[in-house]
Formats: structure tokens, C-alpha cells, sequence
């Protein structure tokens, strides 16, 4: 399954349930804490916080979460991952370009 921008949805979660992929944008809460409210605002009005990414993931459960369109600002790229392995069990990899899985 393939998300596009989106904040969390408890419908994606329920879509994705037990999918081999899930391919999903994500914001890094690092790199977004640095922006000023109304920026942090505007960009969780459509994008999906890491541990919103985490939560949704442990209730989808793929076997495979694929972060993709990261938003991590002035973070390091690698934030994202981290920020959502701190809270998701299951296997999850930072997408590059002509990945292939």
C-alpha cells in the first residue's frame, strides 16, 4: 500500500493491515520542533508526525514500512527512521532513489 501526503488516518491503518509494503511520508518531530507554530501547524495539517507513523505501523502491522517524502527540515534525514523505530517493533527502511524491494 502506498499512502500519498496525509496526516494520521485510522483508515490507512485499517487498509494496511497485514500488507507486505507499506510505502508512507513521514515528518521528523526533530526537525519539525525547530519550525514556529505556524509552519509546525501547517505542516501536520497534511504529513504524518513519526510517532503517529509508529502508532498507525503497530496497528497495520506490514512486513515491511517504507519511509518515503521525508520531511526533516534542519534534522538529520536518519531522524525519521529513528523517531519511528523508537516506537514501531517491526522492520522499517528510509527509501533512496531506485530502491528496489
Amino acid at each position: 500500500m502506498i499512502s500519498g501526503d496525509t496526516r494520521y488516518d485510522e483508515k490507512i491503518a485499517e487498509r494496511a493491515k497485514g500488507a507486505d509494503i507499506l510505502i508512507h511520508e513521514v515528518i521528523s518531530e526533530e526537525g519539525l520542533s525547530k519550525l514556529s507554530p505556524d509552519w509546525q501547524k501547517y505542516h501536520c495539517d497534511s504529513h504524518t508526525r513519526s510517532s503517529d507513523l509508529a502508532r498507525l505501523a503497530s496497528k497495520a502491522k506490514p512486513r515491511l514500512l517504507i519511509l518515503t517524502h521525508v520531511l526533516h527540515y534542519s534534522a538529520p534525514v536518519t531522524s525519521a527512521l529513528k523517531e519511528v523505530q523508537a516506537g514501531y517493533e517491526g522492520k522499517v527502511v528510509l527509501a533512496n532513489d531506485l530502491d528496489v524491494y
